[in-house]
C-alpha cells in the first residue's frame, strides 16, 4: 500500500484518513494545525497527539520536512538563498527576499526544468521530477520557521515550470491559502509561466485570485525562439489571447517578465515593438536585468540601455518597473546554487 503524503492532504482528506486509522476525527485538525500553522518539523513535535496515532501515521503515511543543506545570506541586502534536501536525495532552491511591505519567498516547483530557456541555470541539466504540494509548501514553512518572521508573499518562480506540474501547483495554492493553514492571501501569490497556453486557459477556470506572470522576454516570435524553446510550440498570437482570457475570467492584471539581454532584446526597436504588442493588455512589464550564468554567453544590458528601454515604455503608456536586483553576491539567479552544489558533488 502506497503511503499517504500527509502535508499534501486537505483537511477533509486528512479527517477521512484519520477516521480510517480508527482515531477520532478531531485529531485531524490538530495534526493539520501542527503541520500548516505551527510548522512542526516532525510528528515528534505534535505533543497533543496520542502515541498510538503517531505510530499509525508513521506506518501508513509520510511527513515531509525539508532539510537545509546550505544557506547563503547576502551582505548587500539580506536576501537568503536556501538549498533544501529532499527525501530522495535531490536538492532544490528557495529564496527569501525582504521588502518594506513584508517577506517574500520564491519557491521551486520542480527538480530541474525541461523548458530550456537559454538564460536560466535551472534548465541546464533538464527535468528530474515534479515536486509534490508538500515539498512546495515546506520551502515556505522551513524559511518562516528559520527566520521567525511571517512570509506574506509567495512567488512560484524558482526552478521549474509551474504549469508543467499543474495539478500539484493547484493543490499547493489551495493549501497555502486555506484559512485553517498559513492562510496567505491568493492575491499575494504569483505564478510564473513561460507560456503553456492550454494550462493558462485551464488556470483561468480554477476560480483563484492569484497573479499570473508571463515570461515574455521578446516582442516577436523569432527573437523569443532564440531565448525560449517553448516559443516553437506556442506563438505570441496564441499566448497573448490566453492571457487576455485569464484577465477576463479572473479580473487579475498580468505581469509580463522581460529579461534584458545585451545586444539581443534591449534596444529601442524592441521597446517599440513591445509597446505595440502590449498596448491593449491589462498588466505591467517587469524589466529584469539578466543575471549572467557562466554556462551561457548572455550579458546584462548596461544601465543606460535599461533606463532608455523603460523610458520608452513609460512614455507610450506602458506600466513598467525594473526588478530590484537581490542576492547578486550569493548567486541569486534561478538554479545557480543548485548547479554549483551538484558540480561540487560530482567532482568530490
Amino acid at each position: 500500500m502506497e503511503k499517504k503524503d500527509l502535508k499534501s492532504m486537505t483537511l477533509e482528506e486528512l479527517t477521512e484518513f484519520v477516521k480510517e486509522l480508527g482515531e477520532k476525527p478531531f485529531r485531524a485538525k490538530q495534526l493539520y494545525q501542527w503541520m500548516h500553522v505551527k510548522l512542526a518539523e516532525s510528528l515528534d513535535e505534535c505533543t497533543n497527539l496520542p502515541k498510538s496515532l503517531k505510530e499509525k501515521l508513521s506506518e501508513y503515511s509520510t511527513y515531509t520536512s525539508l532539510k537545509t543543506v546550505k544557506m547563503l545570506e547576502s551582505g548587500i541586502d539580506g536576501t537568503r538563498k536556501y538549498l533544501f534536501g529532499l527525501d530522495d536525495g535531490n536538492v532544490i532552491e528557495s529564496v527569501l527576499m525582504k521588502y518594506h511591505h513584508g517577506n517574500s519567498v520564491c519557491i521551486s516547483s520542480q527538480v530541474g526544468c525541461r523548458m530550456g530557456c537559454r538564460f536560466c541555470a535551472s534548465t541546464l541539466d533538464g527535468l528530474t521530477r515534479n515536486l509534490r504540494p508538500s515539498e512546495m509548501l515546506d520551502q515556505i514553512y522551513r524559511i518562516q520557521r528559520s527566520t521567525g518572521e511571517r512570509v506574506s508573499n509567495v512567488v512560484v518562480m524558482g526552478s521549474g515550470e509551474p504549469m508543467d506540474n499543474y495539478d500539484n501547483l493547484i493543490r499547493f495554492i489551495r493549501l497555502l491559502s486555506d484559512e485553517n493553514g498559513l492562510n496567505i492571501s491568493q492575491r499575494n501569490i504569483t505564478v510564473s509561466t513561460c507560456g503553456i497556453v492550454p494550462k493558462i486557459l485551464k488556470l483561468a477556470e480554477e476560480g483563484l485570485s492569484i497573479t499570473l506572470a508571463l515570461s515574455l522576454h521578446a516582442p516577436d516570435d523569432e527573437t523569443r525562439k532564440t531565448l525560449m524553446p517553448i516559443a516553437n510550440s506556442y506563438s505570441l498570437s496564441e499566448v497573448l489571447p490566453a492571457c487576455k482570457e485569464y484577465y477576463k475570467k479572473t479580473g487579475r492584471r498580468l505581469t509580463f517578465e522581460y529579461s534584458l539581454v545585451q545586444g539581443v532584446n534591449d534596444n529601442l526597436d524592441e521597446a517599440k515593438r513591445l509597446t505595440a504588442l502590449l498596448k491593449d493588455m491589462q498588466g505591467h512589464v517587469n524589466l529584469i536585468p539578466v543575471n549572467p550564468i557562466k554556462e551561457r554567453d548572455f550579458k546584462q544590458s548596461n544601465r543606460d540601455a535599461i533606463d532608455a528601454f523603460r523610458g520608452y515604455l513609460e512614455k507610450h503608456g506602458i506600466n513598467v518597473t525594473i526588478r530590484r536586483e537581490m542576492g547578486r553576491d550569493i548567486g541569486g539567479a534561478c538554479g545557480q546554487l543548485r548547479k554549483s552544489y551538484l558540480s561540487e558533488e560530482e567532482s568530490s
